[in-house]
């Protein structure tokens, strides 16, 4: 028998059975035979009061999309700077960005002012995610996780305790797990929150009594101003400075742990020091040094720990950087 053809069978089968009331019967999905499909489930039920049977209903019919592993072999920050951050910092992104900061102008104050975290952030973060929402993706975020938490060896755990809290959320909002579509790697909306984020930092901005970040974009500037500011964001505090280095040994002074800054005045002994001579850094001021890859050479910024928490939504440092200034480009238009 054809797969599609046992696929039809398990529906035909799934009516009878609801029509009898058995409504135990669930529909397959690619993974129900997989060896940790049993522990996922009730590891879904413990953690979020869920049914077995809402479980299996909210995964009948999940496919296994191989691509994504592939795309997750690959991802973009394994291109230098100078490659990685044409994908961002392009005049139609700045443009959007412009346009969308004159639409939400006054969101944009009230949560910069509320939270005190720089709308150019926020903006930069909206830009990178999704282009202003003009790319929120295009998998169903059910299959995704699903394929990552059964497929993705590196990391299956975080990806099955995502599918769990995508369908925990799912039930909660009144919408079906497999209508929800997002990135290959599970994330969803406007600003790209994984599922478990949602409701630890997702915020209702617009006051309709419902969070929504696949959908208002004045929900998503809220959620992701909250998000920064629970994790650390230091109000009125610098981001980071481009800078010099005329040392002999990179290595000594580049930060192999972003959250573990050291006193500036120790990197700049070693050769570091802002590029702008009109920029003055205190020598206990806590910062760290990173490096980027440009077409003709290295090049380095002094990053303060407001830098380290945009980290913490992509460890990416070509990532922070590049949202950076592309929120900083945005608002200085």
């Amino acid at each position: 028998m054809l797969k599609s053809d046992f696929y039809k069978k398990l529906k035909q089968l799934s009516i009878i059975f609801t029509a009898f009331g058995l409504s135990s019967f669930s529909l397959a999905n690619d993974f129900q035979y997989h060896p940790s499909y049993a522990s996922f489930k009730q590891n879904a039920m413990q953690s979020y009061g869920l049914s077995a049977q809402q479980v299996d209903s909210a995964m009948s019919g999940t496919r296994n999309l191989p691509n994504i592993i592939n795309i997750m072999n690959r991802p973009g920050e394994s291109k230098p700077w100078y490659s990685y951050k044409t994908n961002f910092l392009s005049e139609s992104t700045i443009q959007r960005g412009v346009r969308f900061k004159q639409q939400y102008a006054d969101t944009l104050n009230r949560a910069e002012q509320q939270f005190g975290v720089p709308q150019s952030i926020i903006l930069g973060i909206l830009g990178v995610e999704t282009g202003f929402g003009s790319n929120k993706g295009s998998f169903i975020t059910r299959d995704a996780l699903a394929t990552l938490g059964f497929g993705y060896e590196r990391r299956a755990q975080y990806f099955q305790d995502e599918l769990a809290a995508l369908i925990a959320w799912s039930y909660k909002d009144g919408v079906a797990t497999s209508s929800i579509v997002g990135s290959y790697a599970g994330a969803v909306g406007y600003p790209q929150f994984m599922p478990s984020n949602i409701p630890k930092f997702g915020v209702d901005y617009d006051g309709n009594g419902h969070i929504d970040l696949r959908n208002s974009a004045v929900d998503a500037i809220g959620s992701i101003a909250n998000y920064l500011a629970q994790h650390g964001w230091q109000r009125n505090q610098p981001i980071a400075f481009p800078a010099r280095y005329t040392g002999s040994n990179p290595d000594a002074v580049i930060a192999k742990d972003l959250t573990q800054p050291i006193p500036y005045g120790v990197l700049k002994t070693q050769g570091i020091s802002p590029m702008n001579p009109i920029v003055k850094i205190d020598d206990l001021d806590l910062v760290n040094v990173i490096q980027l890859q440009e077409n003709y050479g290295q090049i380095y910024y002094i990053t303060y720990p407001n830098f380290q928490v945009i980290t913490t939504y992509n460890r990416s440092r070509m990532y922070a950087t590049a949202l950076w200034l592309l929120g900083t480009e945005i608002t200085n238009r």
